[in-house]
């Protein structure tokens, strides 16, 4: 697969592998994966579970090591950080209330306390969750965790929000609510955003483009650039057609990946 080009791209990954040995046995995870994702886009990783997607993150954010390949994070002058990391699960402090744990990234900076919790509670008023802020995570439900761990990522103030499929244990209604949101969010604050999916619908509703990872070890096998127009419309004709033409890549590769097999 050629390399996605963009131009004054925020992330440069260039021929990037990543294998480890366990037991003596060696496991190849991600191969020789180029691609770049420009400034203010949004992009979206689908690929089947074990190929890869989250582990590209951990390596944006340098908690995984690759074995080859190089890595550039070109973050927006403007913004406080350059990387935040929201995971499927909040990951909420229970012994802290919700604006302690949207300031709790903010501890480790320079910020003053006033400035901290000045900041969390913008963050917490981004999201819509500025009249939840004494309340403690028991007391929020599935959607408003999550909100809250969004708005504990964007305290920080990133150039570059990574998802890790955060709508993905949520209910249909609070997820499809939560997608909306996030698109009214990306609008607001222009961040990059590289959000890990199974779920090619949800991939094809939020981003600008969607890139397929496939292989063991995974690898960029498609991308499909999602032109059209926000606000979209659910079902919509385009967007299902998109859907469907991954969907097709998705099966191309598994029925490959099957007949590697064949004797």
């Amino acid at each position: 697969m050629e390399a996605v080009m963009t131009p004054d791209p925020a992330i440069s990954i260039k021929g990037l592998s990543l294998s480890f040995t366990q037991d003596g046995r060696r496991t190849d995870v991600l191969r020789a994966l180029d691609l770049d994702i420009g400034r203010g886009e949004f992009v979206a990783l689908v690929g089947s579970s074990g190929v890869g997607k989250s582990t590209l993150l951990r390596v944006l954010m340098i908690l995984a090591q690759p074995t080859a390949g190089e890595v550039t994070i070109k973050p927006d002058p403007a913004a406080h950080t350059a990387l935040a990391l929201v995971f499927q699960d909040a990951r909420l402090l229970p012994w802290r209330r919700v604006l302690a744990n949207v300031a709790f990234g903010l501890e480790k900076t320079s910020a003053s306390r006033a400035e901290r919790r000045q900041r969390a509670l913008e963050a917490l008023k981004l999201v819509g969750l500025a009249d939840l802020v004494d309340r403690w995570p028991w007391q929020l439900s599935g959607g408003q965790r999550q909100r809250v761990a969004l708005a504990r990522a964007l305290a920080v103030d990133p150039s570059i929000l990574l998802m890790d499929e955060p709508f993905s244990a949520l209910d249909v209604a609070t997820r499809e609510n939560l997608q909306d949101e996030l698109i009214r969010i990306r609008r607001e604050t222009g961040k990059t955003i590289l959000f890990v999916t199974h779920d090619i619908d949800e991939a094809v509703y939020l981003a600008d483009r969607v890139v397929a990872l496939g292989g063991k070890p995974g690898e960029v096998r498609a991308v499909r650039l999602i032109a059209a127009a926000h606000p979209r419309k659910r079902g919509a004709f385009q967007l299902a057609e998109i859907a469907q033409a991954i969907k097709a890549d998705m099966t191309a590769e598994a029925a490959a990946a099957r007949d590697d097999w064949v004797i």
